[in-house]
């Protein structure tokens, strides 16, 4: 959306825009965070193999030591609470994904088949990533200009608190 564009609403169209934008990008951030998951369990069975470790008696047993090992930066912006859907569209995707590449299987895969899970998982992840930076971008937009239209003297005191 253009700054003109931005300039014909209104506080309160705004801010709706913002929290729908804010609302998207919740569920995208979730999914691309069970995306990251999928993807480090993979990782984590490559690594078994190519360490020659033993199998262990489930995945699940060892899920703390695998999230462990990732080391992410994070998002600088602060938590938000998400109750998102199994239902969501991206989430059946990302479910339809994993069913198609055969992930509940790992175990009982050939490596390529393997690295090519890790793949699909990493490909789905950077468009949901992508997907984000757009949503953040825009969202950042409409919060310069309420920003810009508070220090404008826009708003009362009584719309700032009800945001």
């Amino acid at each position: 959306m253009s700054k003109d564009d931005l300039s014909t609403l209104s506080l309160v169209e705004i801010r709706q825009r913002r929290n729908e934008l804010q609302a998207q990008e919740d569920a995208v951030s979730f999914v691309r965070r069970m995306a990251q998951g999928r993807l480090d369990i993979a990782n984590d069975e490559l690594r078994r193999r190519t360490d020659n470790t033993p199998l262990s008696t489930s995945v699940t047993s060892n899920l703390a030591g695998i999230f462990g090992q990732e080391h992410g930066g994070g998002s600088a912006r602060p938590p938000r609470e998400t109750n998102i859907s199994p239902d969501h569209l991206l989430v059946r995707e990302l479910e339809r994904l994993c069913e198609d590449i055969g992930f509940g299987s790992l175990r009982t895969l050939d490596d390529g088949s393997l690295h090519q899970i890790a793949d699909s998982l990493l490909a789905f992840e950077s468009l949901r990533s992508a997907d984000r930076r757009l949503l953040f971008d825009q969202i950042d937009e409409l919060t310069v200009e309420l920003v810009r239209r508070y220090k404008d003297g826009g708003p009362d005191v009584e719309s700032i608190l009800n945001d």
